[in-house]
């Protein structure tokens, strides 16, 4: 039987986005999230899953909001109101064959989110990954960081789709049309199922959330979080993916 793996991304982005995670943990069919331990609604996000059983990852995020530590200590990702440099300008920076990310600074920002993963959980992450950044010193630190604490890192491959974690392989199932994809989210599954392979683990990645002022100012992702919720969480979904012979997995699943 087929593996399929559903993630939600970006817990702790904000309250809306928190709210509409939630839902597809509740109603659908999210069962790993990813968290922004550094963002101030973090906890929010964490008391409203803390009823149910699911895997949570740490989405380490050097992009949105301010650093664990202080500027002072890791001025290369700082903005000078003391928030991280938007995700624009490390794309823009990477297009340039720039990376203004400092590694010594990258690896203790790392670090400091993961000790607050542990504060704010209680558990170790069941994967370890990180927040769309262009930055080889942001892949180069969170590799530091899990071989110094023995991470379950899921190395995100951007030159193709497939990668390890831990002795799975994964296949990552993306939008090959993403306004296709903005009209209709469910048109990932019928294009990811036709080439399942049955040896890999297939792995789907959302941003489900609700739409709130914040959101609208920080994020060129919004109406389409609220679609992914109601898709996630439509018994035709489920229904539809049950008849296509594949059981639901977490990270904790994979060996």
């Amino acid at each position: 039987m087929r593996r399929l793996l559903i993630r939600a991304d970006d817990l702790g982005y904000c309250e809306a986005v928190n709210y509409g995670i939630a839902k597809a943990v509740s109603k659908g069919l999210v069962k790993s999230v990813g968290v922004m331990c550094n963002m101030p609604s973090a906890k929010h996000g964490l008391k409203l899953l803390d009823r149910f059983d699911i895997c949570l990852g740490q989405h380490t995020n050097i992009c949105l909001g301010k650093p664990v530590l202080s500027c002072e200590e890791v001025p290369s990702l700082c903005q000078a109101n003391g928030e991280f440099h938007s995700s624009k300008t490390y794309r823009e920076a990477y297009k340039l064959g720039k990376d203004f990310v400092v590694l010594e600074e990258v690896v203790k920002e790392i670090e400091a989110q993961y000790k607050k993963f542990l504060e704010l959980t209680g558990q170790q992450p069941s994967y370890f990954e990180g927040h769309a950044v262009e930055s080889k010193n942001f892949s180069k630190g969170l590799s530091i960081v899990a071989n110094k604490y023995n991470l379950p890192y899921l190395a995100m491959n951007k030159e193709g789709n497939d990668m390890k974690f831990r002795q799975t392989n994964i296949h990552i199932v993306r939008p090959k049309d993403f306004n296709s994809y903005d009209e209709n989210p469910f048109s990932i599954f019928q294009e990811g199922m036709k080439n399942m392979d049955k040896d890999e683990c297939d792995m789907f990645i959302f941003h489900p959330g609700y739409i709130d002022a914040y959101l609208l100012r920080k994020s060129s992702m919004t109406t389409t979080r609220a679609k992914e919720v109601e898709m996630l969480c439509d018994p035709e979904t489920k229904s539809w993916l049950d008849n296509q012979d594949v059981t639901f997995v977490t990270y904790n699943d994979l060996k």
